[in-house]
């Protein structure tokens, strides 16, 4: 069973376990036993982080479980990305080819899931 963070009025924070079905439902104070509802506590980064890096990392969050979707306007963009910002992909269709320190060729960009030989 989890354990659920509750908010007592006069006696403040405590902990108590309960089923999943029982998360929404009050739990006693452990002192007075006065019905308390749950609390959801963040940690104190969270909240003192910068707005826009908080909105950054929540993109990337929800992201994390969509898949990439190639469109005409999204190849646009990232072309138009890459002529401004000489991002180091190669736009002229040449691979960008490296070798490892034991003289294996290295296709970092391409396809990372096949041995080359």
């Amino acid at each position: 069973m989890p354990l659920y963070d509750y908010k007592c009025r006069e006696h403040g924070l405590f902990q108590e376990l309960a089923t999943m079905a029982e998360a929404g439902h009050p739990a006693n104070c452990p002192e007075c036993k006065v019905l308390s509802p749950r609390v959801i506590l963040l940690p104190p980064e969270v909240l003192a982080m910068d707005p826009a890096l908080r909105k950054a990392q929540a993109r990337n969050e929800k992201a994390r479980h969509e898949p990439i979707i190639s469109t005409a306007d999204q190849r646009a963009r990232d072309a138009d990305h890459r002529k401004s910002c000489g991002c180091k992909k190669k736009s002229d269709g040449k691979h960008m080819l490296f070798y490892t320190a034991d003289g294996k060729k290295m296709f970092p960009s391409m396809r990372p899931w096949m041995i080359s030989h």
